[in-house]
């Protein structure tokens, strides 16, 4: 039995000898840490802020696949505080975009929520913005003026800067409005140009695919699981929750991924 023991302890350490120190994980495209990514916040829920699902899926794919991210956010207050089980605004609640986009931080030093108005274009390859209701009402006020809306100034310098530098820009959902407004001619998807149900889900905010077709941009349809890929402006866009669906977030998931791929992929060249 000792024999036995003695045989499989130094049948175990050969093994273990063979094996590395430890795992390091290069991503899908390249090293840890080769690329630096803005992602721009606007707050913290679907219908007053960034929504959670498209900002946690936008790290998730960032790290994935081997990039380095900061989060950033305009230090200012939102349009209004939603209540999210009456779909109704809570009166009398005033909350900072900044502090409430923080729920999305974890850690510190850069993994916290920095003010939108330190971003330096040259500290970055690329700036990805998530969506959700406050890219209507936080970040531009298209809630309110639609295809005439302006941005916030922080905001429209980055779009403008990114684009100037020929660094990539991600675009989830609602965010396609953003760039829409300030960049000349680009070509985005916001997923369905008509609201289509169907058994998996609907298409609810087409009237916004027609607003950026007034404002210069080309409209381009696309699944809810796919990217459209503006090589020349090198803007890269995918539906996410512009398409609403009761389970089916698997298929959100897999069109930020493709986005971010995407902006990756042209972050090197």
């Amino acid at each position: 039995m000792q024999a036995s023991r003695t045989l499989l302890s130094k049948q175990t350490m050969a093994v273990v000898a063979r094996q590395p120190a430890c795992f390091v994980h290069h991503g899908d495209h390249g090293n840890w840490g080769n690329t630096n990514i803005a992602v721009v916040f606007s707050g913290c829920g679907w219908w007053d802020g960034t929504d959670v699902h498209e900002g946690v899926y936008t790290m998730y794919h960032l790290s994935r696949n081997g990039a380095r991210f900061q989060m950033f956010a305009p230090n200012q207050q939102q349009m209004h505080v939603m209540d999210p089980m009456k779909k109704q605004p809570s009166s009398g609640e005033n909350r900072n975009m900044m502090m409430e986009s923080a729920r999305f931080s974890h850690g510190q030093g850069m993994m916290q929520m920095q003010d939108l108005s330190k971003l330096d274009v040259n500290s970055f390859d690329a700036v990805i913005f998530p969506g959700g209701h406050g890219i209507i009402k936080n970040l531009s006020t298209f809630a309110k003026d639609g295809k005439d809306c302006k941005l916030q100034g922080d905001v429209d310098k980055v779009l403008k800067d990114f684009h100037r530098s020929r660094k990539p820009i991600g675009l989830a959902s609602m965010a396609s409005v953003l760039a829409c407004r300030v960049l000349p001619s680009i070509e985005v998807t916001m997923g369905y140009e008509k609201d289509e149900n169907t058994r998996w889900g609907n298409w609810p905010h087409t009237n916004m695919v027609q607003a950026v077709k007034s404002m210069g941009a080309r409209h381009n349809v696309r699944e809810p699981y796919e990217a459209f890929v503006d090589e020349k402006n090198k803007v890269v866009s995918t539906p996410s929750f512009m398409w609403e669906t009761e389970y089916h977030y698997h298929y959100i998931f897999d069109g930020i991924g493709n986005m971010v791929k995407h902006v990756m992929r042209m972050s090197t060249k």
